[in-house]
């Protein structure tokens, strides 16, 4: 029978590693010099905490790190074992990052091709008493992507390299948001197994609402292996056992849970989760499970094809973001850094978060994390934006990852979606293709065939949708608003924003609009002096294609163009955050026409002007304050319909919503008061209704001084305007503030006299580690806000350019 035995081979488990170039464009004295390497971890940290490269995120050292992606490196370690009496040793290596040749003692082991899967080589045998080699060298994975397109041919792809060649993380070469660095290494763990008769390989522990557990445990045996085995699963007080006999590949254990509490996404209910041990000898796994059941309704209706995840049988109204890798660098992420960023999530209102095609099967922190918080999990395979081949190895390399992602992930309770890819469907359709392609198989075997099958054979019980955006029907353009899910990218790339309420769709998985990082941020990499959105050091971190002209352009009519790069870093981050909260109050208005938005982006990957709400560093934006508001349980927006203004509400709780709701038509420049209407509402739960608003106040006596203050009994508010900020006239002097020292910080208290637009306190330009506690605060006359700061010390008094409006542009 089994006796498994471990010896961990990272550098926390004792493994003393080093890392060398082999060949390639190295600088002198680097090839054949060994450096110290941390395992799991990427060349790029190795050679940064040796000094041998500058910090890559700097101002333009991304560019002058190139070549390391185009070299070979060797990483090494030498380790004692003993032999232990089993039977059978294995290395395991769980991620090798990625064109890899493994070797023990000289003897050569095997070769990998694939970032996204684990592997097992066979060293029974190979292992010798006392001190072993291992080494593992890497191809530089540029230098892999182009040999291979060299050998195989080219598919179509955005970006740089051919990042499609290889099964590699592809925004690790470069991205619209992302650095170009791509990296090599062992990312992670690395250990030794030594075991006879049989042990665990997999464990795919499955649970439904109703209270049963249904458990797939598969297992591996040596030639030799004559006893049966018994395996044990244990959850919520309940224990179920089977014999198996040798060479069984599968036991299955069921165990039902009397009155099981379910599990739900945040803001519909708890999240119990419940405990799972499985056993065999002393092999033993451990993990955790919610139970639930999650559906996907995109049966055909009479306005097109909805688009409803159901939890539990109850229909969720999505408010989401898109999630990327959360550093460039994945191996200096833990479990630290992931809560916080999904932190930042939960704190804005979200429920689910999507992780995007173009990043990695996530680390098993990010899905218990998110099971813990409520945050559904909208999980795609892992291709973005490109064709790919379907020939071998391609495809069973496609297969062998995919197993292994569904088997480990399907157990989590927030897992919502399993999606095919990231705008590929969209890309055959649209973007030239078909002329390069020459009618070879681009990828469609994989999203309508084997990725589908795969998901139906070993988690039945997750949705699984082909692509993003997606019509469910081939013969529908799968960007169809009025069909499944769509991404809106006309707005930011070609027209302005308001262009969102020419939409009605059912579900968007990605809309975005760019702005700057907090400014401690910026400053922190971007040295151009002056300082200019056009300057060579700020043009390496805006990375999108003629970012700096749609920023401007995407001002409109909307702000005024900048004086100052002060003004051109607050009006490009309000414009960003105004941008989405205008699509997201749309959408929401069409409830439940509109079942649902995903944003583009939570978060960046390094500091960078991009699309995030939270940037590099961690500091919220402007725009994760609007989020915060729109994405709030209870909505009211003012919106247009027809030839008349309605105040919409949603109502996104599971109680109904009877509020008083107060319309004032009031002055900009003072307390003038110049009609007023109130009205009651009753809203169902999980509802919305519109209600038209009153000529006496929906019509301006003079649009460009005067303004809506919508506001409800129990605090909800809103604001409209009848003319853009560059024709509205605000005071100068519309508000007064005071710094007050508190424990932790400082409070800075903003009354105001006249109307006080889009108020934001920016701390973080006096102390790097300071942090606000609102944004966008909007006050009319006779209102006051406090704002919090934390992590900084008082300073003597408040001014432009930390404390901004929109009153001070205009």
């Amino acid at each position: 029978m089994t006796s498994l035995k471990t010896l961990d081979l990272t550098t926390d488990g004792g493994a003393a590693w080093t890392v060398q170039a082999v060949d390639g464009p190295a600088p002198d004295g680097l090839i054949g010099r060994a450096v110290a390497a941390t395992v799991p971890g990427e060349v790029h940290t190795d050679l940064l905490a040796a000094g041998e490269i500058p910090d890559p995120f700097d101002g333009d050292n991304e560019s002058a790190l190139h070549w390391i992606g185009r070299t070979r490196w060797k990483f090494q370690t030498t380790f004692s074992w003993v032999a232990d009496g089993n039977e059978r040793q294995e290395l395991v290596a769980e991620g090798l990052d990625t064109v890899a040749t493994v070797s023990v003692n000289g003897q050569e082991l095997g070769r990998t091709a694939n970032q996204h899967r684990s592997y097992r080589f066979d060293v029974t045998g190979v292992l010798v008493a006392g001190d072993n080699e291992l080494v593992v060298e890497f191809e530089g994975p540029v230098a892999a992507a182009e040999a291979e397109r060299a050998k195989v041919g080219s598919w179509p792809h955005t970006n740089l390299h051919p990042y499609n060649e290889l099964r590699k993380m592809a925004s690790n070469f470069g991205w619209d948001w992302g650095p170009d660095v791509a990296t090599a290494g062992i990312w992670r763990p690395i250990r030794i197994e030594s075991w006879s008769g049989v042990r665990i390989d997999s464990v795919r522990p499955l649970a439904g609402a109703d209270g049963v557990l249904n458990t797939f445990v598969s297992l591996i045996w040596t030639d030799t292996a004559a006893e049966y085995a018994t395996v044990t699963a244990e959850v919520g007080g309940t224990t179920q056992s089977t014999s198996v006999k040798p060479g069984t590949d599968t036991a299955v254990l069921t165990n039902r849970v009397p009155a099981v509490d379910l599990w739900w996404p945040r803001g519909h209910g708890e999240q119990p989760l419940y405990d799972v041990t499985v056993t065999l000898a002393d092999d033993t796994w451990t993990g955790r499970v919610g139970f639930r059941d999650i559906s996907l309704n995109v049966a055909p209706d009479n306005d097109g094809t909805p688009f409803v995840l159901s939890v539990n049988g109850k229909p969720i109204y999505v408010r989401g973001a898109n999630w990327i890798p959360d550093d460039a660098f994945v191996t200096r992420l833990n479990a630290d850094t992931y809560r916080t960023s999904i932190e930042d999530a939960v704190d804005s209102g979200m429920n689910l978060l999507r992780v995007w095609g173009g990043g990695i099967y996530e680390s098993e922190d990010f899905y218990d994390i998110c099971d813990e918080l409520g945050i559904l999990v909208w999980q795609d395979f892992l291709f973005a934006c490109a064709a790919y081949s379907e020939e071998e190895p391609l495809w069973s390399e496609v297969e062998a990852e995919a197993r292994e992602a569904v088997t480990r992930l399907s157990r989590h309770a927030s897992l919502a979606v399993w999606n095919g890819n990231n705008e590929n469907i969209w890309g055959y359709v649209e973007w030239g293709w078909r002329v390069p392609l020459a009618g070879r198989p681009w990828g469609a075997g994989y999203y309508l065939d084997l990725l589908p099958k795969i998901v139906a054979e070993l988690d039945p019980r997750t949705p699984y949708s082909a692509g993003s955006p997606y019509s469910f029907d081939q013969f529908i353009h799968p960007n169809d608003d009025r069909h499944g899910t769509m991404h809106i990218w006309d707005v930011w790339n070609q027209v302005d924003y308001t262009t969102y309420r020419k939409y009605k769709p059912r579900f968007v998985s990605e809309f975005g609009f760019q702005g700057p990082p907090a400014w401690s941020t910026l400053t922190s990499v971007v040295h151009d002096a002056p300082l200019d959105p056009y300057g060579q050091q700020m043009l390496v971190h805006q990375k999108a294609f003629e970012g700096n002209l749609k920023l401007e352009r995407g001002l409109g009519e909307h702000l005024p163009v900048w004086k100052d790069i002060d003004d051109w870093h607050w009006i490009t981050q309000l414009n960003q955050a105004r941008a989405i909260a205008y699509g997201i109050e749309h959408f929401r208005s069409l409830f439940p026409l509109n079942t649902g938005a995903v944003v583009w982006q939570l978060n960046d990957n390094w500091p960078v002007v991009s699309w995030a709400a939270v940037d590099g560093h961690g500091i919220r934006k402007p725009l994760w304050y609007a989020l915060k508001r729109v994405y709030a349980d209870r909505l009211l927006t003012v919106q247009p319909r027809e030839d008349q203004l309605v105040v919409a509400a949603h109502n996104d709780t599971d109680a109904a919503w009877s509020t008083e709701v107060t319309v004032t038509r009031r002055s900009t420049l003072g307390d003038d008061v110049l009609a007023q209407e109130t009205f009651a509402i009753e809203i169902a739960a999980r509802s919305a209704v519109v209600n038209d608003l009153p000529e006496s106040v929906a019509v301006a006596g003079n649009p460009a001084a005067e303004y809506l203050e919508v506001r409800g009994a129990d605090g909800v508010t809103a604001y409209s305007y009848f003319v853009e900020d560059t024709q509205l006239q605000l005071a100068a002097d519309a508000y007064t503030a005071t710094v007050t020292p508190t424990e932790n910080g400082y409070d800075v208290t903003v009354i105001a006299t006249a109307l006080a637009k889009d108020l934001a306190l920016f701390p973080d330009r006096l102390d790097a580690a300071a942090r606000v506690d609102s944004c966008l605060v909007t006050l009319s006359a006779g209102e006051s806000h406090t704002f919090h700061v934390t992590g900084a010390a008082a300073p003597a008094d408040i001014a432009v350019p930390v404390l901004r409006s929109v009153n001070d542009l205009v």
